[in-house]
């Protein structure tokens, strides 16, 4: 009998699932299938509109079953059913609509050959078998986007599913079983990483890996795709900068400044978990921010009233404390939040306060590395070269906010941002048909639009002469 994990809701503390543990012959078992659906079936060489209505028919099956999917998305990761409700499961759906309706343009383009004597296609084939590998915050989301790209291309999937959250991706797995794409095309293989990550990721069978998660993990998965050269593509950590410039709507700013780092609880890759204050209105900032993170409602992320659930597990809240511990002993001040909530309602979940974080050098831990959690580190600029230099500090390069009134200055201060994403006067708004992705140590490659679709292709160039009489350069070379 297989071994079998249990699913806890982070909310409770109790167990809400048993998912059975993938064994070496069920890793076989989808290498196999994946590889003989690409090489052999007919998914590759489908039309371009046989894939459109089964995408079309994926979207639609999320939608007919988003309730369900959203209190399941709740449940496991402990999210706001709000969050849930109106971002996450609708969002998974978009993404299967918007790439059915927009990928064919995408596939091949004429490029023009000096002089003439060519004609250029430029062709995007599907690259075979693609590990998708997705994190526990946005388990059905960040799995939608990746799927929906990969199957478009016409490639075959191994899904693997965070361990702590699987529950939505093995809904999402009977919906596309639902929808009739032919056998092997999706695969799903549920078990942790340690134990699945290297026999997914270093098979020779393996095309390319699309990994969303840690820096930590992301250096074991190249390491493995290492051993048999393939394509990565790698969304990986962040420490993400906001810069509010005085000239700002300050209570639009403070608001804001609140959803982009304890939405989802602060567990978010491009979470604003540095907040940079002109000096002008540091104080006025510190305190409306502080206040209103007190205010903040925590509570099960089943009730509609809540705006802020527990942490992911109680490994994760224990890692939080410990990085705000010694952030104390490197100097920096914790003036809102930083304990486990006493209220005999949450004690059972793993719940922790919004914190704001004051003091803290730009080099020391709290401001250099990932928390993952709902701590927000504010500091104080006095120009807007100071500003820049500050939000550049950092080994991650994902994503950046700009808060000012001058979209001019916003503009030009964006542009030296080191920084895939940067949002002026908004957060978090992320669009099917614009790319996503970071620099440094935040990863390569994009999700989203058409440069995350052309991540899931192989381009094949293939040039036709169009030379006089059809006889080019090489007939005279050696011709006699």
């Amino acid at each position: 009998m297989s071994e079998k994990q249990k699913i806890i809701n982070p909310s409770t503390g109790k167990v809400i699932a048993e998912v059975p543990i993938a064994s070496a012959q069920d890793i076989e078992n989808a290498l196999c299938s994946a590889r003989a659906a690409f090489d052999h079936g007919p998914w590759p060489r489908s039309s371009l509109l046989e894939r459109k209505n089964y995408l079309l028919k994926i979207s639609q099956g999320i939608l007919e079953k988003a309730g369900e999917l959203a209190d399941l998305e709740t449940m496991n990761t402990g999210k706001p059913i709000k969050e849930s409700t109106f971002m996450d499961i609708p969002s998974s759906a978009k993404a299967f609509e918007y790439l059915a309706n927009n990928f064919e343009k995408y596939l091949e383009e004429k490029v023009p050959v000096l002089e003439a004597e060519a004609e250029c296609k430029l062709i995007r084939e599907p690259v075979g078998v693609i590990v998708l590998i997705v994190p526990w915050n946005y388990p059905l989301l960040i799995a939608s986007w990746k799927m929906a790209s990969a199957l478009a291309a016409g490639n075959t999937v191994i899904l693997k599913p965070s361990s702590l959250t699987p529950l939505t991706a093995l809904e999402l797995g009977k919906i596309i079983q639902a929808a009739g794409i032919p056998a092997g095309v999706v695969n799903i293989i549920y078990g942790s990483g340690e134990k699945i990550g290297k026999a997914l990721c270093s098979d020779a069978r393996v095309n390319m890996v699309s990994f969303t998660g840690s820096n930590e993990v992301g250096r074991k998965i190249t390491a493995y795709a290492a051993e048999n050269v393939k394509k990565l593509n790698m969304e990986l950590g962040g420490k993400s900068a906001a810069i509010i410039l005085s000239d700002a709507d300050i209570d639009v700013a403070i608001n804001s400044a609140l959803c982009s780092i304890f939405l989802n609880q602060g567990q978010m890759c491009t979470a604003m978990s540095r907040l940079l204050v002109e000096d002008k209105i540091y104080e006025q900032f510190i305190a409306g921010f502080t206040a209103k993170a007190k205010r903040i409602k925590l509570g099960p992320g089943s009730d509609f009233q809540t705006q802020m659930g527990p942490l992911i597990s109680d490994a994760q809240r224990k890692r939080v404390i410990n990085f705000l511990e010694r952030a104390k002993k490197q100097g920096a001040k914790i003036i809102g939040g930083g304990e486990i909530p006493g209220s005999p309602q949450l004690k059972n979940g793993f719940f922790f306060e919004p914190t704001v974080v004051v003091d803290a050098a730009p080099q020391a831990e709290i401001s250099q590395e990932e928390v993952f959690g709902p701590v927000a580190c504010v500091s104080k600029f006095s120009n807007i070269d100071e500003a820049i230099k500050l939000a550049n500090n950092s080994k991650y390069g994902l994503a950046a906010s700009i808060w000012t009134k001058d979209n001019l200055k916003a503009e030009e201060i964006a542009r030296k941002l080191d920084a895939g994403t940067v949002w002026i006067n908004t957060y978090g708004m992320f669009y099917n048909e614009t790319p996503f992705g970071g620099f440094k140590q935040s990863g390569f490659g994009k999700e989203l639009g058409k440069e995350g679709f052309l991540e899931y292709t192989r381009l094949k160039n293939i040039l036709v002469d169009k030379t006089k009489d059809g006889k080019p350069l090489v007939n005279y070379w050696y011709g006699f």
